[in-house]
């Protein structure tokens, strides 16, 4: 029998023109690659109950308007589905500093411009960003 797909929520947090990416420490998905805060959807959460969540177990941030951006379908290996929906969100205070409230998950956390991402990058996340993808609000 297969193993579950797994679902995640990773945050986009926009920051004046900046996204804020941590590099991954654990054995878990994305070890050793620069991602986005965010985590496991727990049984009953909504997204943005999930977004809100790990980003303050993550950065001690603390975030609001979260938003639905999309989602990705990734099988990473024969033994991990990864199910990722995308959020963006606002610092709830823009005077906000991250904090690295994991430091055995997490070598730090910092922003960084959409055209000089961190390498490397979670591989999904990355070709997401090559393919277009802009987090960002764009004027009507």
């Amino acid at each position: 029998m297969s193993p579950a797909p797994e679902i995640g929520v990773a945050v986009f947090i926009l920051n004046d023109n900046k996204i804020l990416f941590g590099r991954r420490l654990s054995s878990s998905i994305g070890a050793n690659t620069y991602a986005l805060p965010g985590g496991h959807l727990e049984f009953g959460e909504s997204f943005e109950e999930c977004a809100a969540r790990e980003v303050k177990e993550e950065t001690g941030l603390d975030i609001k308007n979260v938003e639905v951006l999309t989602t990705t379908n990734n099988v990473l290996s024969d033994s991990v589905h990864l199910v990722a929906i995308y959020v963006r969100a606002q610092l709830s205070d823009p005077n906000q500093i991250p904090q690295n409230v994991e430091p055995d998950k997490c070598e730090g956390w910092d922003w960084y411009d959409l055209k000089n991402t961190p390498e490397p990058m979670f591989e999904p996340l990355k070709a997401m960003l090559q393919d277009g993808f802009n987090p960002f609000p764009t004027d009507s």
